[in-house]
């Protein structure tokens, strides 16, 4: 993977340069820039060489008249086959790389072109034949471009927020919108950021850009789920054997590297299942997993006896990367800036801790369970969502009733705290019930820490507003179950879990692949009935029955645990002084969004276990570090 950066519009060459070097960590191997200073454009490109390492493979890359010129972040893993159709119709190649055969299936099919790839990118072409930049985004969102529209006339973008801002003159303000979908679900749905002024293209989204402004925009890639498939998949025996060739065809197509290839192990089923895969054309593949030292809670599940079993049984090498307490304490702050968002979950810096490993251990490329919760469930919710059927009939007063029991529940104890997440909304409708199943806090509690100011510019603002609209073409066509898929594919991956893999992996140099969202896998699970996916208590039911011949059943059927952090335990002690400093009330009056009486009070309440308080409280904490490193 690499770093993307540039601008239609004023080009001032050292600031290009300064973006391009912020993004170095992204592509430390390579670098450059392209300025066509007649028409005002400019793009810079960092490189992390993984297909061709050769100078052939130097972005930004043009074609041979000069004219079409890309910077390209991403790897297409069908470029072979394409590269064969475009040699056929005479087009000619210097190197080897995928962003050769990009480039030359621009020219060939324009903008269609997007519907031919298979692959993870984000890309601008420069087309100075058409006066036209072109960027674009991958159909699931795995690589990020922020992009921004200066009132001066001017279109920026880049892969990271710290790059794109280097790009921006005037004074960056605060989007109040987005700090308030960030506290609601610990992440922000959506195209906001924190920065009014930035937004992120959404997966599969293309724009064009024309002397500094939006020409034109459109999705070029939709969800099964909006493209009224009617072929489902009725017998179990065609959904299995789909789902292992195709995942198998996937894992073995994402293994194309010209340098070291490894593997995240968790001992999850996931995980587990690509690192089976994998072992086929690598049968010594470098597997990585974490082991969080100290202070379990109750709770939290523990990963490691798991991934040593996995490796054990399939005779693969397994690195453990170690951390405790004080190393989160030391690198949370870090883990912010690095991240462009202030996403309030801790297992990003498992991502980084795994990915350093990777890296000393002179690997480059790591495989990612990632996504086999999305498109099969697996997660609560979806249990949840199945459990609905037991009492949504009871008429609302008695729901209403069910509501209060269950906030009168003690969060501290794992089981309560789940029952409490279940019914917190059981008084609300259909739609605003499955979005809650999203969220972290509700409006009325948010509401309580936020200062009078604060809550005067939201005004009615709605958070879940952006996932609302996102269903309504299909609210009174798709079951619940596979709304919620919807959600988990388009928002949940795209705006967290891949946002923070992308951000911290890319931070130790080291890219991060995800056969899962393999858009033949994506387009297969679409055709899969819900009755295959979620079973009863069973998540995944149909992976899982798929990977019977090849894993141990305790694998296959362990407990569902989250890639985290013993965090309620660590923020009631190791955290409790960064808490004291970032959320102090000096600090809390400075920056004016939060109350100081109701947010101490949440500390207080927290550290006696009177109330679970850990994830909205580093939810503060980090929208905190962000302003001062991103505002201040």
């Amino acid at each position: 993977m690499c770093g993307i950066i540039g601008i239609s519009g004023r080009v001032e060459k050292n600031k290009l340069q300064e973006g391009v070097k912020i993004l170095a960590h992204r592509g430390p191997d390579d670098s450059g820039i392209f300025i066509d200073k007649e028409n005002d454009i400019g793009l810079g490109h960092t490189r992390l060489s993984i297909q061709d390492l050769s100078l052939a493979g130097h972005q930004p890359m043009s074609d041979s008249s000069g004219d079409v010129v890309i910077t390209f972040n991403g790897e297409i893993y069908n470029f072979k086959e394409l590269r064969v159709k475009l040699e056929a119709k005479g087009y000619v190649f210097n190197g080897n790389s995928d962003t050769e055969v990009l480039l030359n299936l621009y020219i060939d099919a324009g903008k269609e072109m997007f519907g031919q790839l298979n692959g993870v990118f984000s890309l601008a072409i420069w087309d100075k034949n058409i006066q036209t930049l072109l960027i674009s985004r991958d159909a699931l969102g795995v690589k990020p471009l922020y992009y921004s529209e200066i009132a001066s006339g001017s279109f920026i973008f880049a892969s990271e927020i710290k790059a794109l801002t280097q790009l921006i003159s005037h004074k960056l303000e605060l989007d109040v919108e987005s700090v308030n979908r960030y506290l609601a679900f610990l992440w922000c749905p959506g195209n906001g950021t924190p920065l009014k002024s930035v937004k992120k293209l959404s997966p599969g989204e293309a724009i064009t850009i024309k002397k500094g402004v939006i020409d034109n925009r459109w999705f070029w890639y939709k969800l099964p789920i909006f493209t009224n498939q009617k072929i489902t998949i009725k017998r179990e025996f065609f959904a299995v054997s789909g789902i292992t060739s195709i995942l198998r065809k996937a894992v073995h197509r994402q293994m194309v590297s010209d340098i070291p290839l490894g593997a995240f192990l968790s001992g999850g089923l996931d995980s587990s299942s690509i690192v089976t895969f994998a072992k086929e054309v690598d049968p010594n593949i470098q597997c990585f997993t974490i082991d969080t030292k100290n202070k379990y809670e109750e709770g939290f599940a523990d990963d490691l006896p798991y991934a040593k079993r996995v490796a054990k049984y399939l005779n693969v090498p397994l690195n453990v990367a170690t951390i405790d307490p004080s190393t989160l304490t030391n690198d949370l702050e870090s883990m912010v800036i690095q991240l462009d968002e202030p996403l309030a979950d801790p297992a990003a810096l498992n991502t980084m801790y795994i990915s350093k490993l990777a890296r000393e251990r002179g690997i480059q490329v790591l495989l990612s369970g990632t996504g086999g919760d999305d498109l099969f469930t697996g997660y609560r919710r979806h249990y949840a969502l199945q459990l609905e059927r037991y009492w949504q009939w009871l008429p609302k007063r008695a729901r209403i009733k069910l509501e209060k029991i269950s906030n009168n529940l003690n969060v501290n104890i794992p089981i309560q705290r789940r029952i409490s997440k279940i019914f917190n909304s059981a008084s609300s409708d259909n739609s605003e019930r499955l979005m809650n199943y999203f969220r972290w806090s509700s409006d009325s509690s948010l509401k309580l820490l936020y200062t009078p100011d604060f809550s005067k510019e939201l005004a009615e603002s709605n958070a879940n507003q952006v996932m609302q609209d996102f269903l309504e073409p299909i609210r009174t066509k798709a079951s619940p179950l596979d709304q919620m898929l919807a959600l988990e594919q388009r928002f949940f991956l795209a705006d967290h879990n891949l946002t923070y893999i992308d951000k911290m992996s890319m931070a130790m140099g080291v890219e991060v692949r995800t056969p899962f969202l393999d858009l033949d896998l994506v387009e297969f699970s679409g055709k899969i009935p819900n009755k295959f996916k979620q079973r009863g208590v069973t998540g995944k039911w149909l992976l899982k029955k798929a990977m019977e011949p090849y894993l141990p059943k305790d694998i296959i059927y362990r407990p569902k645990t989250g890639f985290g952090t013993p965090l309620r335990a660590w923020m009631k002690n190791d955290l409790h002084e960064l808490l004291g400093d970032f959320l102090s009330a000096d600090s809390l009056r400075r920056r004016g969004l939060f109350s100081v009486k109701p947010v101490q009070q949440l500390i207080l309440d927290n550290r006696n276990g009177i109330i679970d308080a850990s994830y909205i409280l580093l939810s503060l904490l980090c929208i905190e570090i962000w302003c001062r490193n991103y505002l201040d």
